[in-house]
Protein backbone atom coordinates (compact mmCIF):
# COMPACT_ATOMS: atom_id res chain seq x y z
CA UNK A 1 0.00 0.00 0.00
CA UNK A 2 1.55 3.08 -1.00
CA UNK A 3 1.54 5.73 1.60
CA UNK A 4 -0.94 9.05 1.81
CA UNK A 5 2.51 11.22 2.37
CA UNK A 6 4.00 9.47 -0.67
CA UNK A 7 1.30 10.31 -2.58
CA UNK A 8 0.80 13.42 -1.62
CA UNK A 9 5.18 13.98 -2.12
CA UNK A 10 4.68 12.82 -5.59
CA UNK A 11 1.75 15.64 -6.38
CA UNK A 12 3.56 18.42 -4.65
CA UNK A 13 6.91 17.55 -7.02
CA UNK A 14 4.78 16.91 -10.39
CA UNK A 15 2.60 19.96 -9.71
CA UNK A 16 6.09 21.43 -9.37
CA UNK A 17 7.69 20.34 -12.36
CA UNK A 18 4.75 21.30 -14.46
CA UNK A 19 4.79 24.82 -13.38
CA UNK A 20 8.41 25.26 -14.01
CA UNK A 21 10.24 23.52 -16.39
CA UNK A 22 10.02 25.45 -19.90
CA UNK A 23 9.70 22.28 -21.46
CA UNK A 24 6.41 20.79 -19.33
CA UNK A 25 4.81 24.27 -20.81
CA UNK A 26 5.52 24.12 -24.32
CA UNK A 27 2.00 24.15 -25.62
CA UNK A 28 0.12 24.89 -22.11
CA UNK A 29 -1.82 27.70 -23.69
CA UNK A 30 -5.04 25.97 -23.88
CA UNK A 31 -4.58 24.75 -20.35
CA UNK A 32 -3.13 27.52 -18.89
CA UNK A 33 -6.61 29.08 -18.09
CA UNK A 34 -8.97 28.19 -15.31
CA UNK A 35 -7.00 24.43 -14.51
CA UNK A 36 -3.99 26.45 -14.63
CA UNK A 37 -4.78 29.06 -11.57
CA UNK A 38 -6.00 25.98 -10.19
CA UNK A 39 -2.73 23.97 -10.43
CA UNK A 40 -1.17 26.69 -9.21
CA UNK A 41 -3.35 27.93 -6.12
CA UNK A 42 -2.97 24.24 -4.92
CA UNK A 43 0.57 23.94 -5.17
CA UNK A 44 0.76 27.54 -2.87
CA UNK A 45 -1.84 25.98 -0.36
CA UNK A 46 0.12 22.68 0.16
CA UNK A 47 2.23 23.08 3.13
CA UNK A 48 6.05 22.38 3.46
CA UNK A 49 6.20 19.08 5.45
CA UNK A 50 9.86 18.12 7.22
CA UNK A 51 11.87 15.58 5.86
CA UNK A 52 12.12 12.47 7.93
CA UNK A 53 14.65 9.39 8.21
CA UNK A 54 12.46 7.73 5.40
CA UNK A 55 13.71 10.83 3.26
CA UNK A 56 17.05 9.78 3.66
CA UNK A 57 16.68 5.89 2.65
CA UNK A 58 14.58 7.51 -0.97
CA UNK A 59 17.41 9.99 -1.25
CA UNK A 60 20.68 7.79 -0.95
CA UNK A 61 19.59 4.24 -1.90
CA UNK A 62 23.29 3.27 -1.90
CA UNK A 63 24.09 4.81 1.62
CA UNK A 64 21.30 3.35 3.57
CA UNK A 65 20.49 -0.43 5.04
CA UNK A 66 17.82 1.39 6.98
CA UNK A 67 16.95 2.96 10.31
CA UNK A 68 15.30 1.37 13.71
CA UNK A 69 13.90 4.45 15.25
CA UNK A 70 16.83 5.20 17.00
CA UNK A 71 20.03 4.65 14.58
CA UNK A 72 20.36 5.14 10.79
CA UNK A 73 21.92 2.39 9.64
CA UNK A 74 24.69 2.08 6.61
CA UNK A 75 24.92 -0.39 3.92
CA UNK A 76 28.49 -1.16 5.70
CA UNK A 77 26.60 -1.73 8.74
CA UNK A 78 27.61 1.82 10.53
CA UNK A 79 24.79 2.73 12.84
CA UNK A 80 24.80 6.54 13.59
CA UNK A 81 22.01 7.86 16.21
CA UNK A 82 19.72 9.94 14.47
CA UNK A 83 20.10 11.80 17.95
CA UNK A 84 17.48 14.92 19.69
CA UNK A 85 15.20 16.94 17.80
CA UNK A 86 16.46 20.67 19.80
CA UNK A 87 14.12 22.57 18.06
CA UNK A 88 14.26 24.30 21.56
CA UNK A 89 18.01 25.40 21.60
CA UNK A 90 19.41 28.63 19.97
CA UNK A 91 19.62 28.05 16.14
CA UNK A 92 22.79 29.14 16.05
CA UNK A 93 23.85 26.50 18.96
CA UNK A 94 21.56 23.59 15.78
CA UNK A 95 23.74 24.93 13.42
CA UNK A 96 26.90 23.90 14.54
CA UNK A 97 26.50 21.33 16.87
CA UNK A 98 23.01 19.56 15.07
CA UNK A 99 21.56 15.99 15.23
CA UNK A 100 20.57 14.12 11.88
CA UNK A 101 17.00 14.65 13.43
CA UNK A 102 17.87 18.66 13.65
CA UNK A 103 18.66 18.83 9.94
CA UNK A 104 15.56 17.07 8.91
CA UNK A 105 13.17 19.19 10.73
CA UNK A 106 13.17 22.84 8.96
CA UNK A 107 10.58 21.72 5.44
CA UNK A 108 12.17 22.81 2.56
CA UNK A 109 9.73 25.61 0.69
CA UNK A 110 10.60 24.32 -2.68
CA UNK A 111 6.44 25.42 -3.86
CA UNK A 112 6.55 29.02 -3.08
CA UNK A 113 7.65 31.48 -5.65
CA UNK A 114 11.38 32.52 -6.04
CA UNK A 115 11.72 35.73 -3.98
CA UNK A 116 9.60 34.85 -1.25
CA UNK A 117 11.28 36.11 1.59
CA UNK A 118 12.23 33.16 3.69
CA UNK A 119 11.29 32.50 7.57
CA UNK A 120 13.82 29.79 8.34
CA UNK A 121 17.29 27.91 6.86
CA UNK A 122 16.06 24.45 5.91
CA UNK A 123 19.45 22.89 4.67
CA UNK A 124 21.74 25.24 6.62
CA UNK A 125 22.03 22.47 9.53
CA UNK A 126 24.70 19.92 8.39
CA UNK A 127 25.62 17.16 10.54
CA UNK A 128 29.41 16.83 10.34
CA UNK A 129 29.75 12.79 11.22
CA UNK A 130 26.68 12.10 8.55
CA UNK A 131 28.24 13.68 5.62
CA UNK A 132 31.96 12.71 6.52
CA UNK A 133 31.04 9.28 6.25
CA UNK A 134 28.78 9.80 2.99
CA UNK A 135 31.31 11.94 1.01
CA UNK A 136 34.80 11.97 3.31
CA UNK A 137 36.91 14.16 5.57
CA UNK A 138 38.10 16.85 3.23
CA UNK A 139 40.95 17.96 5.74
CA UNK A 140 41.91 13.80 5.40
CA UNK A 141 41.92 13.95 1.83
CA UNK A 142 39.00 11.49 1.41
CA UNK A 143 36.86 13.88 -0.69
CA UNK A 144 39.60 14.92 -3.62
CA UNK A 145 39.62 11.04 -4.98
CA UNK A 146 35.75 11.13 -5.54
CA UNK A 147 35.99 14.36 -7.22
CA UNK A 148 35.36 14.39 -10.85
CA UNK A 149 34.92 16.83 -13.94
CA UNK A 150 31.72 18.07 -15.61
CA UNK A 151 31.73 20.61 -18.67
CA UNK A 152 29.58 23.58 -16.78
CA UNK A 153 27.48 25.01 -20.15
CA UNK A 154 28.85 22.71 -22.88
CA UNK A 155 28.07 25.18 -25.52
CA UNK A 156 27.98 28.63 -23.71
CA UNK A 157 30.95 28.10 -21.61
CA UNK A 158 32.50 25.01 -22.01
CA UNK A 159 34.81 25.02 -19.02
CA UNK A 160 35.05 22.05 -16.48
CA UNK A 161 34.26 22.22 -13.03
CA UNK A 162 34.97 19.53 -10.37
CA UNK A 163 31.99 18.04 -7.94
CA UNK A 164 32.17 14.91 -6.11
CA UNK A 165 30.79 11.47 -8.20
CA UNK A 166 29.46 9.95 -4.80
CA UNK A 167 25.57 9.78 -4.72
CA UNK A 168 26.12 10.17 -8.28
CA UNK A 169 26.22 14.30 -7.90
CA UNK A 170 28.13 14.99 -11.23
CA UNK A 171 25.51 13.02 -13.33
CA UNK A 172 22.80 15.49 -11.36
CA UNK A 173 25.28 18.75 -11.62
CA UNK A 174 25.91 17.58 -15.67
CA UNK A 175 21.89 17.22 -16.24
CA UNK A 176 21.84 20.81 -14.71
CA UNK A 177 24.15 22.18 -17.07
CA UNK A 178 22.34 20.91 -20.19
CA UNK A 179 18.91 22.63 -19.43
CA UNK A 180 20.76 25.78 -18.14
CA UNK A 181 22.89 25.66 -21.10
CA UNK A 182 19.39 25.17 -23.21
CA UNK A 183 17.49 27.98 -21.40
CA UNK A 184 18.85 30.68 -23.52
CA UNK A 185 21.94 33.65 -23.52
CA UNK A 186 20.07 35.57 -21.57
CA UNK A 187 20.95 33.76 -18.60
CA UNK A 188 24.48 33.28 -19.26
CA UNK A 189 25.30 36.72 -16.73
CA UNK A 190 24.14 34.51 -13.69
CA UNK A 191 25.60 31.16 -14.29
CA UNK A 192 29.14 32.54 -15.24
CA UNK A 193 31.92 32.99 -14.54
CA UNK A 194 31.20 30.76 -11.70
CA UNK A 195 31.49 31.21 -8.22
CA UNK A 196 33.43 27.88 -7.04
CA UNK A 197 32.68 24.53 -6.41
CA UNK A 198 34.64 22.00 -4.81
CA UNK A 199 36.75 23.96 -1.14
CA UNK A 200 38.22 22.34 1.52
CA UNK A 201 36.64 25.43 3.94
CA UNK A 202 33.63 26.49 6.74
CA UNK A 203 31.25 28.60 6.08
CA UNK A 204 31.82 31.94 6.70
CA UNK A 205 29.29 33.01 9.23
CA UNK A 206 29.48 30.40 11.33
CA UNK A 207 33.12 28.18 11.13
CA UNK A 208 30.88 25.00 10.13
CA UNK A 209 31.96 22.93 7.50
CA UNK A 210 30.86 23.93 4.08
CA UNK A 211 29.07 21.63 1.88
CA UNK A 212 32.30 22.95 -0.18
CA UNK A 213 34.13 20.79 1.11
CA UNK A 214 32.20 17.91 0.72
CA UNK A 215 32.69 18.47 -3.22
CA UNK A 216 28.53 17.92 -3.30
CA UNK A 217 27.96 21.80 -3.77
CA UNK A 218 28.17 25.03 -6.65
CA UNK A 219 28.35 28.52 -6.21
CA UNK A 220 27.21 30.51 -9.29
CA UNK A 221 28.02 34.37 -10.77
CA UNK A 222 28.49 36.50 -7.54
CA UNK A 223 27.97 39.13 -9.37
CA UNK A 224 24.45 38.99 -9.95
CA UNK A 225 23.89 37.09 -6.44
CA UNK A 226 22.59 38.40 -2.75
CA UNK A 227 24.47 37.33 0.60
CA UNK A 228 22.83 38.34 3.59
CA UNK A 229 26.34 39.14 5.04
CA UNK A 230 26.59 41.89 2.59
CA UNK A 231 23.63 43.16 3.15
CA UNK A 232 23.54 43.31 7.18
CA UNK A 233 20.25 45.17 7.99
CA UNK A 234 19.30 45.38 4.68
CA UNK A 235 16.40 42.82 4.56
CA UNK A 236 16.03 39.81 1.60
CA UNK A 237 16.96 40.57 -1.81
CA UNK A 238 17.09 38.04 -4.78
CA UNK A 239 18.29 38.20 -9.05
CA UNK A 240 18.18 35.09 -9.41
CA UNK A 241 15.41 34.12 -11.97
CA UNK A 242 13.17 31.63 -11.16
CA UNK A 243 13.94 28.94 -14.24
CA UNK A 244 17.51 28.64 -13.06
CA UNK A 245 16.27 27.75 -9.17
CA UNK A 246 13.61 25.34 -10.79
CA UNK A 247 16.44 23.09 -12.86
CA UNK A 248 18.29 22.73 -9.81
CA UNK A 249 15.57 22.09 -7.50
CA UNK A 250 14.62 19.21 -10.22
CA UNK A 251 18.06 17.56 -9.46
CA UNK A 252 18.26 17.09 -6.28
CA UNK A 253 19.71 20.87 -5.46
CA UNK A 254 18.39 23.24 -2.66
CA UNK A 255 19.07 26.75 -3.31
CA UNK A 256 20.34 29.19 -0.30
CA UNK A 257 18.16 31.65 -1.31
CA UNK A 258 15.83 29.72 0.88
CA UNK A 259 17.22 30.67 3.82
CA UNK A 260 16.42 33.56 6.19
CA UNK A 261 20.10 33.90 6.42
CA UNK A 262 20.22 33.89 2.24
CA UNK A 263 22.61 33.00 0.05
CA UNK A 264 21.56 33.24 -3.61
CA UNK A 265 24.45 32.14 -5.57
CA UNK A 266 24.58 28.92 -3.57
CA UNK A 267 23.28 25.18 -4.78
CA UNK A 268 23.53 22.41 -2.86
CA UNK A 269 22.81 18.76 -3.17
CA UNK A 270 20.40 17.60 -0.23
CA UNK A 271 17.73 15.53 -2.34
CA UNK A 272 16.11 14.49 1.09
CA UNK A 273 14.77 17.88 1.55
CA UNK A 274 12.74 17.98 -1.67
CA UNK A 275 9.78 15.34 -1.20
CA UNK A 276 9.31 12.81 -4.29
CA UNK A 277 12.89 13.66 -6.08
CA UNK A 278 14.08 10.75 -7.78
CA UNK A 279 17.92 10.24 -7.27
CA UNK A 280 17.68 7.62 -10.32
CA UNK A 281 16.72 9.73 -12.82
CA UNK A 282 19.52 11.11 -14.11
CA UNK A 283 21.44 8.73 -16.84
CA UNK A 284 24.82 9.18 -17.11
CA UNK A 285 25.65 10.70 -20.28
CA UNK A 286 29.70 10.57 -21.02
CA UNK A 287 29.13 13.76 -23.02
CA UNK A 288 28.45 15.65 -20.17
CA UNK A 289 31.69 14.65 -18.48
CA UNK A 290 34.70 16.77 -19.02
CA UNK A 291 37.56 14.74 -21.10
CA UNK A 292 40.53 13.81 -18.56
CA UNK A 293 43.64 15.68 -19.11
CA UNK A 294 46.01 13.51 -20.18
Amino acid sequence: MVRPVTVMARLVRAIHVFLTSPRKRRGWPAFAGHDGVVLAALLLALPAHAASPQDLLRAYPGQFAGFDGNDLIWRDGTRMPLGADDAAAPFEDQVRHGSIRDQLRLAYPATLPVGTPPEDDPGRIRNKAFFDKMYGDCHAGEVTPHLVSVTWLPSQWGHAVRITSVNNVDRHLAAISRELDALGPEYRKYLVPLGGTYACRTVADNGTPSMHGWGAAIDINTAFSDYWLWRRGGGYANREPAAIVAIFERHGFIWGGRWSHYDTMHFEYRPELLPGFDPTADEPLEEARAPKPN
